[in-house]
Order: C-alpha cells, then sequence, then structure tokens
C-alpha cells in the first residue's frame, strides 16, 4: 500500500527550477578485426597470419560506427516517440536530460510523468533565464505559483548556465486524483549569475545532487505540481 508523503511546512514547491534549493563496464577483448578495429593485411606476409593493426583505419572505422550509432538511436527514439512510447530520450532536450525513467508505466502513470517532465522543464528554462513565469502558472496549483513568482522576486535578475540531469525513479499514482513523481536531480553542471554577470553560484544550494518527492494533483482537466520536497542531498544517483 502506497503511502503520501507528508510535505513539511515551507516546502517551496518552486520546481527543479533550482529555486527549491537556493561508469561502470567492463571493455570486450575484440579478437577479430571487427566494427571498430580495422585491420590490413601484413605486407611482409608474415607466418602468423596475424593482421597488422592500422591506426588511421581504425579510426575512420570508429567514427563511422559512432556516426550509425547515433543515427539509429536518434530513429529508435523517434519511431517509440511516434508510436507514443515515453522514453529518457525522448523526453530530454539540451538542457534538460532524463537519463532514466521507471520501467513498465501503466497509462495513467505515463500521463503523470509525462506532466512533469513537462512542468520540470518549463520552471528549469525560468530558472535558466530569469523570463517567462507566465509559462508555469497552467502547470501548477495556485499556491504553488505563487510560491514561484515570489522566488523569482527574491532572487532577482541574472540567469544560470549548464545543464541538468534527471533520473525519475518511482512514479505512484494515489487516492483522490493525487500523485507523487521522485526524482534524482543532478544540478553539479549548474552556474548561476546575477544581472552583472557576476558567478553568484551556492555549491551547498545549487551544485549538488537532490532527490525529491513532488506532489502533483489532477486539476482542471491536467496534472499539476502541488508542492515538493527535499529527500536526500548528494546521495542519489542520476
Amino acid at each position: 500500500m502506497h503511502h503520501f508523503l507528508s510535505f513539511p511546512t515551507g516546502s517551496s514547491g518552486l520546481g527543479s527550477s533550482g529555486l527549491r534549493r537556493a561508469a561502470a563496464g567492463a571493455a570486450a577483448l575484440l579478437l577479430a578485426c571487427g566494427p571498430l578495429v580495422a585491420c590490413s593485411q601484413d605486407p611482409g606476409g608474415g607466418a602468423s597470419g596475424v593482421p597488422a593493426y592500422d591506426p588511421g583505419a581504425a579510426a575512420s572505422a570508429r567514427a563511422s560506427e559512432s556516426a550509425a550509432a547515433a543515427q539509429a538511436s536518434a530513429s529508435a527514439a523517434a519511431s517509440a516517440e511516434a508510436a507514443g512510447v515515453v522514453t529518457a530520450e525522448s523526453l530530454s532536450t539540451d538542457r534538460y536530460q532524463v537519463t532514466s525513467i521507471p520501467e513498465d508505466l501503466d497509462e495513467l502513470q505515463t500521463e503523470v510523468l509525462r506532466a512533469f517532465v513537462h512542468y520540470d522543464q518549463v520552471t528549469w528554462n525560468i530558472w535558466f533565464t530569469r523570463t517567462g513565469v507566465e509559462n508555469a502558472q497552467p502547470l501548477m496549483t495556485t499556491e504553488a505559483y505563487q510560491r514561484l513568482t515570489n522566488g523569482l522576486e527574491e532572487l532577482g535578475d541574472g540567469h544560470t548556465d549548464g545543464t541538468v540531469r534527471v533520473s525519475v525513479e518511482a512514479v505512484t499514482v494515489l487516492a483522490y486524483m493525487q500523485a507523487q513523481v521522485v526524482i534524482c536531480g543532478d544540478q553539479s553542471d549548474l552556474i548561476s549569475y546575477d544581472e552583472d554577470g557576476n558567478d553568484i553560484s551556492n555549491p551547498e544550494t545549487l551544485q549538488g545532487r537532490y532527490g525529491t518527492v513532488i506532489a502533483m494533483v489532477y486539476e482542471d482537466g491536467v496534472w499539476k505540481e502541488s508542492d515538493e520536497a527535499t529527500l536526500t542531498v548528494n546521495e542519489c544517483v542520476v
């Protein structure tokens, strides 16, 4: 049975705009000439019969393989989106990268996930540019939107550079048209500037990894962000 987390008084509900909080792998050994290892025959015709390694050909092969992989990945993402399948890649933008989403989400969970990511991207863009706050109004409850506008007024003009990376760990639909989304947001790449271009980043409140639970409510025919709370700092993994 899922229990709805209570949100402490003073939780900002400001969205993952950052306002709320002022590769392991084994390398395979290729024993034969494959797509990543281009070979040419030993001009000396050695008795071993082992082909000589050609660095230039190998580099060319790696470039071709990389381009083919990128094209295949983009094609797969486009096909998935066209079929209505949500993937981490299809939800990502240049400055908002979704690294993972839960598997086997049902239709309602997917609807909540889409609504959360859209809200999150809009509020992050406000944080990046300090403009367009009105774009968040349809995506938040009245109380949450008021907290957002208040926070922006306190923050003042400026901008933020960098990319945020988000791992969506859980999407839970609860009773009474409520839902929760649990994420890990990596903000370590972000740099905040004031209106004069001075770096005002605070590593203790900006450049960290934040485990966060976001409350969503179904209101006016759409899922909206209503509140959120930080669960962990620099403990979750993106």
